[in-house]
């Protein structure tokens, strides 16, 4: 482990420990399938966390006791051994909780590549499972919501879920017409989890004023609350993904699973089948393969601030599923962010600046003025552009780069490591409201895009996205883009 960054184990005991006054509060009213779930009380959820700390205070006593006089070797091979028995106490026990803090293992999960692997593989089962709902209870779930039982609903119902994660499990379904579907049942109590850990939001986000003294958290705490409780409502979620599947339907590579409104609810959420490769498989295939892969899941991200002002804020590898050829299905649209014009203007500010026209000083005049780092005078010009170019390192030259796991770690570190060069800026940051959900740019897609090992000329694929640039096709899959978006002006 590199010297400056803290341990997985270490990093999720964090986690457990700043939100151990989290709780599930009961209230009257409950569903009937809501009351067949044992109600975790505020005390046994606070329990449950609290122990998680226990155990990895535990582990780390007897690594310091037994490495005292080990070479270092064996100290190595001893920390190893304490990460990895303390993630996979963390991954079991936040696989039983649901709710918001089982959001946080999840993105513990991928987004530090340089975490040792077998604490990686210990959380990876985060991605794309938890341990589900009874079968009973999820058709109970489906009666309540929609008015009817899932084998009177549909012509073929597998109670097995195909997955199962942080607030809701997928079944597959056929409808009476022929249709193959995936069906998403919210667990029943984990509205009352998420709520009962925002409700703690002095405890579960008060690192965030540890981590950055210059930081006013209220309007991130505010823009987090917002976009996760939006994610109960999947009735909001269906909207969200209806509004993809509208703007890319009949793309090349890019596909959105069509919404079936009259199979879905609050709580119940019913959209075309999608098939393909996990994650796991794609990282089995040829270079050329997750090239294209990358590429498409880019100009996904990037198409959609800069096309039509909205994000999918979840680059989540669990979200996507593969075919060949770059062909990508994005699921998962109960984290979304909306901009406005004038937001993703200050977006097109900075890149005109800093990239297109080199102009450090216009671009630190607007980072001033948006906010995100206050007394910037003392740090000096030089030391602050060499902070900011980073994040755009990627786009600056028009040639071809390879996105490493190191400048996704690196990326994360301009973030959060208060140890390192970068500590005074990071203690001074800012962050607009507007630019939390953005950021998963930073933590999450780039980690992804760092494991394929994705090569590009992202300045040429970037340039055709970019409004203000809209250069030509670069590549065949850019061709294919262009022609899509001629026929569908047409």
């Amino acid at each position: 482990m590199r010297p400056g960054r803290v341990g997985l184990a270490a990093g999720v005991g964090l986690i457990a420990a700043g939100v151990t006054a989290a709780a599930v509060r009961r209230r009257s009213g409950a569903t009937r399938a809501a009351r067949a779930v044992a109600r975790i009380d505020r005390a046994s959820r606070s329990a449950e966390l609290a122990r998680i700390g226990t155990k990895a205070s535990a582990n780390y006593a007897s690594f310091a006791a037994r490495s005292r006089f080990a070479d270092d070797e064996r100290r190595a091979e001893l920390r190893s051994e304490f990460e990895l028995r303390t993630a996979e106490q963390v991954a079991e026990t936040l696989g039983h909780m649901k709710g918001a803090v089982m959001k946080l293992g999840q993105m513990a999960s991928y987004l530090d590549q340089g975490l040792p692997e077998p604490v990686r593989e210990a959380l990876a089962q985060l991605q794309t499972s938890a341990p589900p709902m009874s079968a009973e209870l999820a058709e109970q779930m489906v009666a309540e919501q929609l008015g009817a039982a899932p084998d009177e609903l549909f012509a073929e119902w597998d109670p097995t879920p195909m997955a199962a994660a942080s607030i809701g499990q997928v079944h597959r379904a056929v409808t009476h017409d022929g249709r193959e579907v995936a069906v998403k049942v919210q667990y029943p109590g984990v509205e009352e989890a998420i709520r009962a850990d925002l409700d703690n939001s002095d405890l579960l986000f008060g690192a965030i004023g540890m981590l950055f003294p210059g930081l006013d958290p209220k309007p991130v705490v505010g823009e987090l609350r917002a976009r996760l409780l939006e994610e109960l409502d999947y009735r909001t979620e269906a909207s969200n993904q209806t509004l993809f599947a509208g703007h890319y339907r009949g793309h090349p590579t890019i596909h959105v699973p069509a919404v079936l409104p009259e199979l879905s609810s609050e709580r119940v959420l019913t959209t075309e089948l999608a098939k393909g490769a996990s994650w796991s498989e794609l990282l089995e295939w040829s270079q050329e393969e997750r090239d294209l892969a990358a590429e498409t899941i880019y100009r996904f991200a990037f198409g959609g601030i800069y096309r039509f002002g909205a994000f999918n804020g979840d680059p989540h590898p669990g979200n996507y599923l593969f075919r060949p050829g770059g062909h990508v299905s994005f699921l998962d649209y109960g984290l979304c962010k909306i901009f406005t014009p004038d937001e993703v203007a200050l977006f097109e500010g900075l890149i005109t600046s800093l990239v297109i026209h080199d102009d450090a000083d216009e671009f630190l005049r607007q980072t001033a003025e948006i906010g995100f780092v206050s007394g910037i005078e003392r740090f000096g010009r030089d030391a602050l552009i060499e902070y900011f170019r980073h994040f755009y390192e990627f786009v600056m030259a028009d040639e071809v780069r390879t996105i490493t796991p190191e400048y996704a770690s690196e990326s994360i570190r301009r973030f959060f490591d208060l140890t390192g060069p970068h500590a005074d800026i990071i203690r001074s940051a800012n962050l607009p409201a507007s630019m939390v959900i953005i950021q998963r740019i930073n933590l999450g897609l780039f980690a992804l895009l760092g494991e394929l090992h994705a090569t590009a000329n992202w300045r040429r694929i970037a340039e055709e996205i970019w409004p203000f640039t809209d250069g030509p096709p670069s590549t065949p899959m850019g061709e294919a883009v262009a022609e899509w978006e001629r026929v569908r002006s047409a």
